[in-house]
């Protein structure tokens, strides 16, 4: 079955034009990842193979251009505004639907959430989520070998996001960034799942 309305080509050509090259890669990295993910717990590995391609078709925008987008075409939560580096997500979700005929529901989904998870993520969401944090092409194989050493266990897909999340708050706040108030329901959400 065919997910989108575009050939894999034009989809490549299109991500090849409008990504750096390094989030070019990073999206190769977690396509794969995703397709592979999907195998492992028996769900639709084209699906995530689509899902993890597009996942960041936005990346590139300017600030301007995906507030723009955002303002024009999405109702986005206001906590998601908290932070620039997570605009993308929804307007990655918006372009995979309006430029590459994504109409499965499942998909635009996984791509909205990557960035911030929600409540009650699907374990297609979390595959995709998963796959963006440990792709082997960009991100650091430190990191991604803790995570990915959770998948074997019982409830691994729940103890990988939660890692996750572990380290995204303790980034954040090393940063001094803003915590959405969503990341510590979500975290606090996955705690009572593993524990």
């Amino acid at each position: 079955m065919s997910y989108t309305k575009v050939s894999e080509k034009e989809i490549l050509n299109w991500l090849k034009e409008n990504l750096s090259p390094e989030r070019f890669s990073h999206t190769l990295g977690t396509a794969k990842k995703a397709e592979e993910l999907a195998n492992k717990y028996s769900l639709d590995s084209q699906k995530a193979y689509i899902a993890g391609l597009l996942h960041d078709c936005a990346k590139c925008f300017s600030n301007e251009k995906l507030l723009e987008i955002i303002k024009k075409n999405l109702n986005i939560e206001e906590c998601e505004m908290m932070n620039y580096k997570t605009l993308h997500a929804p307007v990655s979700a918006y372009i995979a639907q309006t430029q590459f005929g994504v109409e499965d529901n499942e998909i635009l989904s996984a791509i909205r959430w990557h960035t911030l998870g929600k409540i009650e993520m699907t374990d297609f969401e979390k595959i995709i989520f998963l796959a963006d944090k440990i792709e082997p092409n960009t991100r650091e194989k430190e990191y991604t070998e803790k995570i990915s050493g959770l998948l074997n266990e019982d409830n691994g897909l729940n103890k990988a996001l939660l890692k996750c999340y572990k380290e995204t708050i303790k980034s954040l706040v090393k940063r001094n960034l803003k915590i959405c108030p969503l990341t510590i329901d979500i975290y606090n959400r996955l705690q009572e799942l593993v524990n």
